[in-house]
């Protein structure tokens, strides 16, 4: 069975490229959302293998997301995307309880490298 994936950015285009990078690659993309609430719901319906989360978002950015998230689940596998390489943000996201940063713009291998590191295969 294919692995679950929950892809959150505010932008749909973004989204759009995530999903369609992973279900290329054999990834099943259960659902997706456009800011932190959202993400946290679709957590909690969907429980997903890993979810690919952004950081900077309208309503509750990425990192409060994973902190709740993991409040829900301690071993959620969540790894932030982001346009912002600074240390700051990677540590902060890292600290939250994140277990990979990909910085945009992202190369499909990286992601699938990623994706696929923090999954255990």
């Amino acid at each position: 069975m294919a692995n679950r994936i929950v892809v959150v950015d505010d932008a749909a285009f973004m989204r759009m490229m995530l999903k369609d990078i992973l279900v290329k690659n054999g990834f099943d993309v259960v659902a997706e959302a456009e800011n932190g609430l959202k993400a946290i719901e679709a957590y909690k319906e969907h429980m997903p293998d890993l979810m690919l989360m952004d950081i900077t978002m309208p309503e509750l950015d990425g990192i409060a997301a994973v902190k709740k998230i993991k409040e829900i689940d301690a071993n959620a596998k969540i790894v932030m995307c982001s346009a912002m390489g600074q240390q700051a943000m990677v540590l902060e996201s890292i600290q939250a309880g994140a277990r990979d940063f990909i910085v945009k713009p992202f190369q499909a291998e990286r992601i699938i490298e990623a994706v696929n590191k923090v999954l255990g295969k």
